[in-house]
């Protein structure tokens, strides 16, 4: 039985806080050496004692002080701040995998740093791909590392193809719950809140990513990752609506086969088989109830209406720097809708807008990546209200 060491970066995040439960319940397989953090100093704090990992990291140095005196003096945990801080947690000697758990573009640079540092990646900042999906596989094929995903769709993909040959694979069907807005007419669009927005139906989630998924952002999102992580072209990346989330999507073969994972909607499983990974472990989630579901139903995602998701499909086929503009408009355009500056009916807008003003480089390096990723949020922000 192996036994890995863990670093979690965004570990009070629904991700972490999932890692930590899945750890909590096998101590003898999991130690927690590092644990990262922005600013939710009493979360981190309990898990910091629960847990005894080496070092712990939040942004803020103020945050990092409150923390230190929050834990006493008994506490030997070291903590860190600011973004060297993510970057020691990314890489700390006693760590063999990373939970890459945190939100948006800030998972990029710990990620690769990881990867340079020869650390196997638990995968669930999908960001990382999407901007720079092309050097990320290329540093861990040429470190000798494996990325294995965590978002419960691609960790679909990933056990339908283990056992096959990938040239086998014809097409994958990213599966969509199609959140709370799939049935409402676009013409509602306007008068929806970020209450109504965070009410998804099927997951619980962080806000940020939970507005993706109103929006159909995170799944547009997950077709540029889906690409990276199984080297496949966006038309062989099919969007399907399954409001159930019983299915967590399906993989096509070249001979009309599709073979398809399903489970109740619970990150547990897609985290453990992660962090097991070949094994598996007994969680004692239940199996779907099929009589008691009754059916499963599938339809075509709406691309004038969730203009978000073919924002993301044109940004996967031009590629270079334009998924890192795609993302970093998305970032802002969110966090606008959750301050209640724009309407939610705004966001797919103000993306297209930031869009259509920039000239995308091919085949970037990190530099390039970076700047795109500035030159978006900049442009997103020029264009929000005063």
């Amino acid at each position: 039985m192996t036994s890995r060491n863990l670093a979690i970066l965004g570990s009070t995040g629904s991700i972490g806080r999932n890692t930590l439960a899945v750890a909590r319940r096998f101590p003898e397989r999991f130690s927690i050496r590092a644990l990262t953090a922005r600013n939710n100093i009493d979360l981190l704090a309990a898990q910091i004692q629960d847990f005894c990992p080496d070092i712990a990291v939040v942004y803020d140095p103020s945050d990092a002080e409150d923390l230190k005196k929050k834990l006493g003096r008994k506490v030997s945990t070291k903590i860190l701040h600011g973004e060297q801080g993510y970057l020691d947690a990314a890489t700390h000697e006693g760590v063999d995998m990373v939970v890459s758990a945190m939100v948006g573009a800030a998972g990029l640079l710990p990620t690769l740093a990881a990867i340079e540092a020869k650390k196997d990646i638990a995968l669930a900042n999908k960001e990382t791909l999407v901007m720079a999906g092309d050097l990320v596989m290329d540093k861990a094929r040429t470190s000798g590392v494996r990325v294995l995903p965590v978002d419960s769709e691609h960790s679909a993909i990933f056990q339908c193809i283990c056992g096959n040959r990938r040239k086998d694979v014809e097409k994958i069907l990213l599966t969509a719950s199609g959140g709370p807005f799939c049935n409402s007419p676009a013409s509602e669009f306007a008068r929806i809140k970020p209450g109504d927005a965070l009410a998804h139906p099927t997951w619980q989630m962080g806000s940020k990513i939970t507005i993706d998924s109103a929006t159909l952002m995170n799944k547009g999102l997950e077709v540029i990752e889906a690409m990276h992580l199984f080297s496949l072209c966006v038309e062989q990346v099919e969007v399907v609506i399954h409001p159930q989330s019983i299915i967590h999507s399906m993989v096509g073969y070249c001979d009309g086969t599709v073979m398809a994972q399903m489970g109740l909607p619970d990150m547990q499983g897609a985290i453990a088989y992660a962090l097991s990974y070949p094994q598996r472990l007994s969680l004692g989630l239940s199996s779907p109830d099929f009589p008691g579901i009754g059916k499963l139903t599938f339809q075509a995602p709406d691309l004038e209406k969730f203009v978000c998701l073919a924002l993301a499909l044109e940004a996967g086929k031009i590629g270079g720097t334009m998924p890192a503009v795609l993302n970093a408009a998305n970032e802002v355009a969110v966090a606008a809708f959750l301050e209640d500056r724009i309407g939610f009916d705004r966001i797919a807008g103000l993306i297209g807008s930031v869009m259509q003003q920039y000239e995308p480089l091919p085949d970037p390096d990190l530099d390039n990546i970076l700047a795109a990723d500035a030159w978006g949020r900049n442009a997103a922000r020029a264009q929000l209200p005063e």
